[in-house]
């Protein structure tokens, strides 16, 4: 059972190494370490409370880890802040998606951030032929570019939010339950999006609850329990019964007892 991702020669876009964070002497993350390569997807998984969001909030500028290191491309950084993490290409896309309803997806694209005429005006046609462009790699069958955000489905929803993350440099992703609420057709949709991003090197850490989910769309899967990471284990080398003993009885797949695996079906 591999614990390590030996395969890979090149250097990591990032790894957190021996984070910490406590909250009023509880220890949410306790000494986790895990990395994640250009190109590929990390699933985190654990029950609730288990410290997965906790630990993904120090990359993401939300919450500055207690001690530990972040190092970004081998390089040590500090996030003290989310401009911090976007400075450093980490965007993440929650799952209430943080669109604005009201407005259409070049709108939410450029929300903020709108592109002007040289007259000062918005500039709409260049706002909406930019996200056409970006659409075009991420979902060629998303057309709903006139229609406010909130009329779309929501393997729809999730494209704009994607492309909004990926028109602003986003070289690391994290995914906060991008499947939550769909249906099998847009989760399907979201899938191809991983699977674009992943093609153009994009490094994708998702939190997900679902395991078939997680063994649809992760190369690498982190357990955390209480805080502690259980370890790290390539998809392909484990069953969803092994991944369920590591949330659930907190060992590695072969630590697990024949008597413990058949309890997780009792």
């Amino acid at each position: 059972m591999t614990t390590t991702q030996e395969t890979k020669q090149e250097t990591p876009l990032v790894e957190l190494k021996d984070i910490r964070v406590a909250f009023g002497g509880v220890h949410a993350v306790d000494g986790v370490s895990v990395d994640l390569y250009p190109g590929e997807v990390v699933a985190l998984v654990g029950g609730n409370g288990a410290g997965k969001t906790t630990l993904i909030k120090t990359l993401s500028g939300a919450h500055k880890a207690d001690s530990g290191q972040i190092r970004i491309d081998g390089e040590d950084v500090t996030i003290d802040n989310p401009r911090d993490a976007k400075a450093l290409g980490i965007e993440t896309i929650y799952q209430t998606l943080a669109l604005a309803e009201n407005i259409d997806a070049p709108g939410n694209m450029f929300l903020g951030r709108e592109l002007r005429t040289r007259w000062g005006t918005l500039d709409d046609s260049a706002m909406e032929s930019e996200t056409r462009k970006v659409m075009a790699r991420l979902n060629p069958k998303f057309t709903n570019l006139k229609v406010p955000v909130k009329s779309l489905s929501g393997g729809q929803r999730q494209s704009v939010a994607i492309a909004k993350s990926v028109y602003y440099n986003a070289r690391i992703i994290i995914m906060d339950e991008p499947t939550a609420a769909l249906g099998p057709a847009e989760t399907a949709q979201v899938g191809e999006l991983i699977k674009q991003l992943k093609a153009e090197g994009i490094g994708i850490f998702l939190i997900s609850h679902d395991i078939h989910d997680v063994f649809d769309l992760a190369d690498r899967i982190s357990v955390v329990l209480q805080g502690r990471l259980v370890g790290t284990v390539n998809k392909d080398d484990v069953t969803m019964d092994d991944v369920l003993g590591m949330i659930i009885i907190g060992k590695l797949p072969d630590e697990v007892t024949q008597t413990e695996r058949e309890q997780l079906h009792g």
